[in-house]
């Protein structure tokens, strides 16, 4: 395993990140603030309680998967995408450096700012709502997993990617669709049984679900159906990285 080469990328990653604080830290941090204002305070007190759970409280693991997912999409995929973009991607692929060492430092450095970001928006939540962790451990085990399954999708998208129109299709029309509708504002079990039936498909289902338990004790589905979606959606996109890695696609054209 070539450390030096992970340590390089990430560090590398990481520098881009603090240079565009901004932008990549204060506007996702912002945006779910004025979240918990409008939905968790001013309407979540005009709201029943969703499962016994204040529907202030009740959003939280929703809201908080939300910006997880969207940033770990975005800063792996923008990380991936440059080097791109520039033609820096053939010093990697030249370089003495294995695809998995490639993956670490990328994704390593995506998982890392999404969990400083999603940590800040928790502790910023407990600002403005009353708020009780039942099982931090299994908290801080899923919103692990979501960094990793995520980054690891938007480091296939940012390969996928063409342009910079493309780099933000999947994100815009693809993944806060499935967010939404993966119970982040409510309990599936609120839908009629063949939306319920239907909304199982979605990955995201079984990440907010096993996070929300992690909050309340009290899950849409089995924690164990979660961490084995959550393990074979992790193991899917590894495959797809190894694929295009193997055979050069979009990389080497």
């Amino acid at each position: 395993m070539n450390y030096r080469a992970i340590k390089a990328i990430y560090t590398f990653e990481m520098s881009r990140f603090f240079r565009t604080l901004l932008q990549s830290f204060l506007s996702p941090v912002l945006s779910t603030c004025l979240y918990f204002v409008v939905f968790g305070t001013a309407i979540g007190s005009r709201m029943e309680s969703v499962d016994g759970v204040d529907y202030g409280a009740f959003i939280v693991p929703g809201l908080i998967m939300l910006s997880v997912m969207t940033q770990s999409i975005s800063n792996a995929s923008f990380g991936i995408y440059f080097p791109k973009f520039i033609g820096t991607v053939y010093e990697l692929l030249s370089a003495p450096i294995s695809f998995l060492e490639i993956v670490i430092g990328y994704v390593g450095a995506a998982m890392t700012k999404s969990l400083f970001i999603g940590l800040v928006i928790l502790g910023t939540a407990f600002l403005f709502i009353d708020l009780d962790i039942q099982y931090p451990i299994a908290m801080l085990l899923f919103l692990l997993l979501t960094c990793l399954s995520f980054s690891l999708l938007g480091f296939i998208i940012g390969i996928w990617a063409g342009s910079f129109e493309q780099l933000n299709l999947v994100p815009m029309l693809v993944v806060t669709p499935l967010v939404f509708l993966g119970g982040s504002f409510y309990s599936i079990s609120m839908l009629p049984p063949i939306w319920q039936t239907v909304t199982l498909f979605n990955p995201v289902v079984y990440l907010i679900s096993g996070f929300r338990w992690a909050f309340f004790g009290q899950a849409d589905v089995a924690i164990g159906i979660s961490l084995w979606a959550i393990g074979f959606f992790t193991l899917v996109c590894l495959v797809v990285i190894w694929w295009i890695f193997k055979t050069g696609w979009r990389i080497r054209t």
